[in-house]
């Protein structure tokens, strides 16, 4: 996807996310950077609009999602951010930070299904 809205405002924010280098983000960006999940070029902490993704894929507008405990909190802000993101026609893949610690391969083997299941023509 082209074009995406992209507030400078958060570009602080992204690199305090990017030095902090969250455990479970770093795990699933261990299996995914440098085109090594299925030749798919992956961002880490990508700004969309107002918000931070975690990780984002342009070549086919998805955006995964680590949730984690913060998130338990915070339904109705999620629910709205979710609305936003697939307004502008892209996808969400959501997985918890439990999953990525304890079921990585499961993570892996669902996000390729969900690719398949979205992409394929």
């Amino acid at each position: 996807m082209e074009n995406l809205p992209f507030n400078p405002h958060l570009i602080p924010l992204l690199k305090e996310k990017r030095k902090a280098g969250i455990l479970i983000e770093v795990l699933f960006w261990k299996q995914v950077r440098a085109k090594t999940f299925h030749a798919i070029d992956f961002d880490r902490q990508r700004i969309i609009g107002n918000y931070i993704v975690d990780f984002y894929v342009k070549t086919l507008g998805l955006v995964i999602e680590i949730d984690g405990w913060s998130h338990e909190t915070k339904e109705v802000y999620d629910e709205v951010r979710q609305q936003y993101l697939e307004s502008l026609g892209l996808k969400i893949f959501r997985i918890t930070d439990f999953d990525v610690k304890n079921n990585l391969g499961v993570v892996m083997k669902n996000l390729e299904n969900f690719i398949i299941e979205n992409y394929s023509s």
